[in-house]
């Protein structure tokens, strides 16, 4: 899941806005109560062996002086082994600033290959790598508001563990460019299932810029609710803690479907 390219996260910028909805990727395969879509921060999940994990979704941030919207993003994942995740993804985005025009066009794109290197189980510790590759924009679509100049790479370790009822994810990572100063994310998400077809989580994420004054820090809370095996509704929506004022989202949200498909969508599994 990725952000609307200009407010906050992974340090997309529109009309000077830093980008924020850094949508992740994939839920976890495990259990409920992941980090991933519709959640900044990705898990060590993966779809498990010949399966697709489908995210079709629409995302906003708003600041105080410019909105960004992605309308569609697609995320696409899809399992090779048991332990391994390939993943492309690319937003549709449209950008307004003040009383300027709305400015729309394709994104910055993502592709990346998750790892889950250590799996204890549920109740163990997983812990994954997640290097992903975000390309980059024309200056004339960077001068539209529409992401960032790229490409850079992003260089991330998730961790994931069961404390009694609630799952705690958490991801660490740096963005490594080609040219320009470097980026860190910090994530965490903390859920749990409410029967056996809602979770909630609530997300605390940080990111800071080498260049940035301070970092801008997020608050959201979200959920999935399984409407058939196979699909479910992702929804989420926050607001920024930190950062300057101007750029500091005063609403983050985002609306999705997933769907998973294995043996023709049948691979989900609500707990009891």
């Amino acid at each position: 899941m990725r952000p609307p390219s200009g407010l906050v996260p992974r340090n997309r910028r529109i009309a000077g806005a830093r980008s924020l909805i850094p949508l992740c990727l994939a839920i976890g395969s495990h259990a409920w109560a992941d980090a991933g879509p519709p959640f900044l921060t990705n898990d060590p999940g993966t779809p498990g062996n010949a399966n697709w994990e489908i995210n079709l979704s629409s995302a906003e941030t708003v600041s105080r002086d410019a909105g960004v919207y992605q309308l569609p993003q697609i995320d696409l994942n899809y399992g090779v082994g048991d332990r391994v995740q390939l993943t492309a993804e690319a937003p549709y985005v449209l950008a307004a600033a003040g009383d300027g025009p709305t400015e729309s066009g394709w994104g910055n794109a993502f592709l990346g290959v998750k790892w889950r290197f250590l799996d204890q189980g549920d109740s163990g510790w997983q812990v994954s790598t997640f290097p992903q590759y975000e390309t980059g924009l024309s200056l004339a679509d960077q001068s539209r508001g529409l992401g960032a100049p790229g490409p850079r790479l992003l260089l991330p370790l998730e961790v994931a563990h069961a404390l009694g009822p609630f799952s705690v994810n958490l991801e660490a990572g740096t963005f490594v460019p080609f040219r320009g100063p470097s980026e860190r994310i910090v994530g965490l998400v903390v859920g749990r299932a409410v029967g056996p077809r809602l979770e909630w989580d609530v997300e605390l994420y940080d990111d800071r810029a080498r260049e940035e004054p301070s970092p801008q820090t997020t608050l959201d809370v979200g959920g999935r609710y399984e409407l058939r095996p196979g699909i479910l509704a992702l929804f989420m929506a926050g607001r920024g803690l930190g950062g300057l004022g101007e750029e500091r989202p005063q609403f983050m949200g985002f609306l999705g479907v997933q769907i998973l498909l294995s043996d023709y969508g049948r691979r989900w599994r609500t707990q009891p």
